[in-house]
């Protein structure tokens, strides 16, 4: 499956992308369109392209009167139809998330069931577990919500954890079947650094020519915005702190963006195989512990 894509590429996925609603119905969409490419790679660009679109349209469907009509439309629907999908389909219908949608709708309803705002905490605790609210066909149109998205909520979140997790196991195994001594985030934070990248390697090695001191994972697929955010926010600072380094995407990345190689952050789309050890610079050790 191609992970690397051409910038004139991942546009045609992105033009693709923009009549979507993000349902699971909509990866199988995309898959049909473009079959070389892995369903990773297609859901992590229609979900970074989905956020865009989100942003672009939060404040109007946050706004006070919009909040009210879009209750008072789910009411009515549900109302009619209470075995019917009504949140899911609303959500669709005004383009907005489906788990968003019900993170308004669940808010509104509390609101008048309460009196006053309903707490984040007790708002999350029940778009996590549906069952705690108080009205079933409310309860089941949540859940319906939650399942059916693949951009929001709390099952994504989750997902999206657990997949971030699994990649740095996996980074950290490829080392160790090299037998490459390193450091890993957890180490390094124990030894007082707040910011730090999820590998710091020993022992340094070149990987195509070009040295690298420290690997960070990234399970997504790396655009512009992402990547320009992650080179200002945390690549730049780990080159200053630790030298050069690798960016694995493993979701596959715009090839016009492994630009800085020569600057000293390096590109990938999988764990590399031409690993060659830099001995020499066995003895700088690892990073000295901050002062």
């Amino acid at each position: 499956m191609k992970m690397r894509l051409s910038r004139a590429e991942y546009k045609e996925i992105v033009r693709c992308t923009d009549q979507l609603r993000p349902t699971r119905q909509c990866m199988k969409t995309l898959k049909e369109r473009f079959p070389n490419h892995s369903q990773s790679t297609l859901l992590s660009i229609f979900s970074l392209e989905y956020q865009k679109r989100t942003k672009r349209t939060f404040s109007r469907h946050h706004a006070p009167e919009v909040i009210d009509s879009h209750y008072q439309r789910y009411l009515s629907e549900a109302k009619a139809h209470p075995a019917a999908p009504v949140l899911l389909e609303l959500a669709n219908k005004v383009d907005l998330s489906p788990a968003l949608m019900a993170r308004i709708i669940l808010e509104r309803f509390l609101q008048g069931l309460e009196g006053e705002m309903p707490s984040k905490n007790v708002l999350n605790s029940m778009l996590k577990e549906p069952s705690l609210v108080p009205d079933q066909v409310l309860a089941k149109n949540i859940y319906q919500c939650t399942i059916n998205d693949c951009c929001y909520g709390p099952l994504v979140d989750c997902i999206k954890h657990a997949i971030g997790q699994e990649h740095e196991v996996l980074l950290c195994d490829k080392l160790k079947e090299r037998n490459l001594s390193f450091l890993d985030e957890n180490q390094l934070r124990v030894m007082g650094y707040d910011k730090t990248p999820d590998i710091i390697l020993e022992v340094p090695i070149a990987v195509e020519g070009h040295i690298v001191h420290w690997i960070e994972s990234k399970a997504s697929f790396g655009d512009d915005h992402s990547h320009r955010t992650y080179l200002n926010e945390q690549f730049w600072s780990y080159w200053n702190r630790f030298g050069p380094g690798l960016v694995i995407y493993w979701y596959g990345f715009i090839e016009e963006l492994d630009c800085q190689r020569d600057r000293g952050i390096l590109l990938k789309d999988c764990f590399p195989t031409d690993i060659v050890l830099c001995h020499a610079a066995q003895q700088n050790g690892p990073p000295h512990e901050p002062e």
